[in-house]
Order: C-alpha cells, then structure tokens, then sequence
C-alpha cells in the first residue's frame, strides 16, 4: 500500500504554499482528530480561474478549477499534519461550490474535480461524503470553493 507522500510523487504532483486567509477565520481548525479546513477557492501562482461557469468558464475548465481548489486542500492538509500527509485518516467529507450562471447544472461533475483527485491521492480513504451547490456569487469572483473535513492522527 503507497501512502499519500508517495502517490503525490508518483502523480508528479507540487503541493502550493497554503492559502492564507483573506477575511477574519482561519485555514482549519483541529476538533480531536477531525480537522475542518475552510474554503480553498479556485487560485494558483497565475491568479486562477474566475468567472462564471456556464458563461465565462466551460466545464472542463470548471472541472480544473475543483482540482486547483483540491491541491489548495491538500496544502492546508499538510500544515495541519505538520508536514506529514501521511497522518491523514480519512477524507470524511468535501463541500463543493461552483460559482453557476443560471442555465448551469453539470454542478456534481465540476465538483469532481476535487473528488477524483482526493481518491488518487489517499486512495479508498479519500472517497468521501460531499455537498455540490450551485450559488450566485464566490469570494473575488473565483469559479470554485471546496472545504473539507478529514480525520487525521
């Protein structure tokens, strides 16, 4: 069984630096060993992907955009470990939300942008309850928001 440090490596994957807050909350807060970690939204080092799905984003970027939210997760996963994504349990569960113009329903595929990529990255403990919510607006007009809850040691 490879342990999520080495799929990451396998994948060829660069964690980013997490995401510092832009409002009053913090990145996660540890409750026991469950760990809930806020909103990551749809940004990398090029600014990332904004709009509208449906109208300014397509599916496919949209899809992207879940997955940019879903390495930003796993960014403040490994701060929260300490360094060590190999503490964590489970993905016990993701909440999508998809900044959707109002003819846009293909929401549960967006989101699985970061589902899938939970899954390659813990396996069969990142499969995971989820939420996937259309809304009006994101924070600073980012396609995609997901936070997470996951049980760590």
């Amino acid at each position: 069984m490879s342990t999520p440090t080495a799929r990451i490596a396998a994948l060829d994957i660069v964690l980013p630096t997490p995401v510092a807050p832009v409002a009053n909350y913090t990145p996660f807060v540890r409750s026991g060993n469950l760990i809930h970690i806020s909103g990551q939204v749809s940004v990398d080092a090029t600014g990332g992907i904004r709009g509208v799905v449906g109208e300014d984003v397509d599916l496919e970027r949209a899809m992207a955009a879940a997955r940019l939210c879903g390495l930003n997760l796993i960014a403040q996963m490994k701060a929260a470990c300490e360094g060590d994504l190999d503490r964590v349990r489970r993905v016990v569960k993701l909440g999508g939300f998809v900044q959707a113009g109002p003819g846009f329903f293909d929401i549960p595929k967006v989101v699985n942008g970061a589902s899938d990529l939970m899954v390659e990255v813990f396996g069969d403990a990142g499969r995971h309850a989820r939420s996937a919510v259309g809304v009006y607006r994101l924070p600073l007009n980012f396609a995609v928001e997901v936070d997470a809850i996951i049980e760590a040691s």
